[in-house]
């Protein structure tokens, strides 16, 4: 079944992506790789005599792999195409649940100036926290200087 399982998986690979890794598992299945995408597939053996157990998943940043997001169950003997089509649903899925949702627009004044997204300490604040400082600093330096006569 391991090389039966290799050779499938390496055709799977290359209906799918045309830059792709594959390589064995410790535990006996296939794993295609697609870095350009950001995704992988594992193939195991699964309980059933012909069945393998698909699943997919992201590669995040650095190169590392997040656990499996979806996973099916699927026949050698319905063929190379059939489990293609399989793999793909799974991709699909794994690509609706990782995109991120998009970013908020930004709004724009009536005077042209754009707000701010996020928290950004102005130079505006800036200004009056030294202010502040130097403020709260005389206090104490006139404090003590009174303590002193």
């Amino acid at each position: 079944m391991g090389t039966r399982l290799r050779e499938t998986a390496s055709e799977v690979a290359a209906l799918l992506w045309r830059e792709h890794v594959v390589y064995r598992e410790r535990g006996g299945g296939v794993v295609i790789r697609g870095e350009h995408v950001q995704r992988w597939i594992s193939m195991a053996p699964s309980g059933g005599r012909d069945e393998v157990l698909v699943r997919a998943g992201r590669i995040l940043d650095g190169g590392t792999t997040a656990p499996a997001r979806t996973e099916a169950l699927a026949s050698l003997d319905a063929g190379t195409h059939e489990l293609a089509a399989t793999c793909r649903r799974l991709l699909a899925e794994v690509t609706t649940e990782a995109t991120p949702s998009a970013p908020p627009t930004r709004r724009v004044r009536k005077r042209g100036r754009r707000i701010r997204e996020g928290r950004h300490t102005s130079l505006t604040s800036w200004v009056v926290i030294v202010g502040v400082i130097a403020l709260v600093g005389l206090y104490a330096y006139n404090a003590v200087l009174a303590r002193l006569r």
